[in-house]
């Protein structure tokens, strides 16, 4: 790729903070819209690719990651249609300012590092049941198997496990 040097002068900014300082924000945003781990670093690299493709002025941080959350949106919009899955993201809008009040100006590392903290409050079991149903994908019905309870017990113990999660997180943000 290149990126000719009258052209990083001239639009004010240095392709390579850009990248560093907006990368894990945009892969963590598309993972908060359901994309997969591998999904989510393509689209990341694609979203960069097409920012520098195009002249871009750097306003400011906030304007910035809001602009390369919207262009990763869109890739990723795409990419479903593509592989024909429907994925709708309800209320984008809302979603767009959660996200932006929970990552704040560390893309999400605060966050990150709440959510591992209150995974330790977390009982051994409900830990062990988001871990099956989040990293490994596993379903509801395997989940319930593994920690030999019926699959209604396996989802109310994930529902009341997210929930406390959720509380403590509001807690320390």
């Amino acid at each position: 790729m290149s990126t000719g040097s009258s052209t990083d002068s001239s639009i004010g900014f240095d392709p390579a903070v850009l990248i560093q300082t907006h990368q894990s924000g945009v892969w963590r945003y598309l993972r908060v819209l359901g994309c997969d781990r591998a999904l989510a670093d393509d689209l990341t690299q694609e979203t960069f690719l097409n920012v520098l493709q195009v002249p871009f002025r750097d306003y400011s941080a906030a304007a910035t990651a809001a602009y390369l959350r919207r262009t990763a949106h869109n890739l990723f919009v795409t990419a479903m249609r593509r592989a024909k899955q429907v994925t709708a993201v309800e209320h984008l809008e809302e979603l767009d300012r959660d996200w932006t009040n929970w990552a704040r100006s560390d893309n999400g590392e605060s966050l990150l590092e709440s959510l591992k903290e209150c995974l330790q409050h977390l009982g051994e079991r409900a830990r062990w049941a988001l871990e099956m149903r989040f990293q490994r994908r596993m379903p509801r019905a395997q989940i319930a198997e593994g920690l030999k309870m019926t699959e209604h017990g396996a989802k109310n113990l994930m529902q009341r496990a997210k929930q406390q999660l959720r509380e403590c997180i509001r807690g320390k943000m």
